[in-house]
């Protein structure tokens, strides 16, 4: 997979690449991820990205032709499967979405900043739109770091064991069931005796049940779902 991220401010963006996960995938070769900064598709001198909005109103506005030149001059070179844009009204990001962008081969990602991006980035260019959750931040960087990470992760070949993904909150629906590991008893509080019972399809069971358990006390939407 190729993630090619357009932003204003790359030095934002870079650290969550340089560790953990993310590191691990991009030095074994299962994903590799393209920072492109837009002020190098400016045409004018001072290096500008935004003006002021047409019909008055607070907030500047990103233009459209660094965006065109940068998108365009990427897609030159290769296939896109999605361009996708971080903005607060876009679809809420959940585990549905990531599992189907980790079967992607090449995404783009477009940050926005200041009060957004001209319409007509969002009406010729973007081909899906992507929130974080409801609230607003300064700009599209962490969202799309947040992006990253839930899709490099599912790569095959980025976790140690393969099947840890599956097991993941809201793969089946559910938000995962709770976890326990040594010592056996701590101050007096226990880890249940079904997980020490060597009987799987009983642990099972008991996962699965206080899944459900956890998901109805906690998340009871995910059920109407």
């Amino acid at each position: 997979m190729r993630i090619d991220i357009i932003t204003v401010l790359p030095e934002l963006l870079k650290s969550p690449f340089e560790a953990s996960i993310l590191k691990r995938a991009i030095d074994a070769n299962l994903v590799s991820v393209h920072f492109h900064n837009l002020r190098d598709y400016a045409t004018d001198k001072h290096k500008s990205v935004d003006d002021t909005q047409f019909g008055g109103g607070a907030g500047m506005v990103m233009t459209v032709e660094p965006i065109d030149k940068c998108i365009s001059g990427l897609k030159a070179e290769r296939d896109y499967d999605e361009v996708i844009y971080m903005t607060p009204d876009g679809e809420t990001l959940n585990q549905g979405i990531a599992n189907h962008l980790s079967l992607k081969g090449n995404i783009i990602i477009l940050c926005g900043h200041y009060k957004g991006i001209d319409q007509r980035v969002r009406d010729y260019f973007i081909t899906k739109e992507i929130s974080i959750g409801d609230y607003v931040l300064s700009g599209g960087e962490l969202g799309a770091a947040v992006l990253c990470d839930a899709i490099i992760r599912l790569i095959p070949g980025v976790l140690g064991n393969e099947t840890s993904a599956l097991t993941d909150s809201f793969q089946d629906g559910l938000l995962a069931p709770p976890i326990y590991t040594k010592p056996r008893e701590y101050k007096g509080m226990k880890v249940p005796e079904v997980l020490f019972s060597g009987n799987f399809p009983e642990i099972e069971k008991w996962r699965e049940e206080e899944a459900y358990k956890r998901t109805k006390a906690r998340r009871p939407d995910l059920l109407d779902n």
